[in-house]
């Protein structure tokens, strides 16, 4: 096929590409679970599951812009991809972006999503700016997680939606390298495989994704890690051994146990 000229403009063949990709229907952990998960940070929740065999659950890059926050969410899931002219590129700014999975993704969101995007650390690509940010929060989302840059900010602080992402840039979404391709797909966001549904847990530590299948074990888990922690950090603090009592050792495991049921009858 040949290109075909149109002015000034050369209006280049393209392979046929429905844009934007959409994924299929997928199911939110219950809201009882996320409402428990709350009580894990996001450095427990990598420890346990490293144990568990997951290796790589920590999302490399974004950092917390407001520190304190916290979120616990299920992921909806936004995917960057490199422009390809003869595809899809930015150059009609909003009026092009307006029909890609930017504004598609943020649709679908539902009271206490957290956003995640893989923008492959692009520092030229500002992903959400002040307005997406704030109807993203008028649709009651949780918080963001972007392994790339936001546009916007000093209009995006105030907003106060909790985001974790590399820095910030002056360019608008795909004004440079990338394109808001689908949503709602799987995703690789800081080196991780985020599954749409999947459980984040963000806070001053980072990003950490818990698979959805995986959380109820995680929270188990969590509850017995932190017991032992609230026994050994008591006995620190009273000057006991680190070699005993961090982590426990035969002789703090079996003294932890004594102490874990003569808490029994108060808790």
């Amino acid at each position: 096929m040949k290109a075909v000229h149109n002015g000034a403009h050369t209006q280049l063949p393209s392979p046929v590409i429905a844009l934007p990709i959409s994924g299929p229907a997928f199911t939110r952990p219950d809201a009882d679970l996320i409402a428990h998960m709350h009580a894990v940070s996001s450095a427990t929740a990598s420890a346990v599951l490293h144990k568990l065999g997951i290796r790589h659950s920590f999302i490399r890059g974004p950092a917390t812009r407001q520190p304190g926050a916290k979120v616990v969410g299920p992921a909806v899931t936004l995917q960057f991809m490199p422009q390809r002219e003869d595809v899809a590129s930015g150059i009609e700014q909003e009026y092009v972006e307006r029909s890609s999975a930017l504004w598609h993704v943020l649709d679908s969101v539902q009271p206490g999503d957290v956003l995640a995007v893989q923008a492959n650390g692009d520092p030229y690509t500002g992903c959400l700016g002040e307005m997406l940010i704030t109807y993203f929060k008028g649709r009651g989302g949780a918080g963001i997680v972007v392994d790339g840059f936001l546009r916007d900010w000093p209009k995006v602080a105030p907003i106060s939606t909790p985001i974790w992402a590399q820095g910030v840039t002056p360019n608008y979404a795909s004004q440079a390298g990338q394109f808001p391709w689908a949503y709602n797909v799987p995703v690789a966001c800081g080196g991780v495989l985020v599954l749409p549904g999947d459980i984040i847990i963000a806070d001053d530590d980072g990003a950490v994704l818990v698979p959805a299948r995986m959380a109820e074990l995680v929270l188990t888990q969590t509850l017995a890690h932190e017991d032992w922690e609230t026994f050994s950090r008591q006995r620190l603090a009273e000057g006991g051994s680190i070699w005993t009592y961090y982590p426990l050792s035969d002789e703090g495991r079996a003294e932890y146990e004594q102490w874990r049921m003569a808490q029994e009858p108060t808790r």
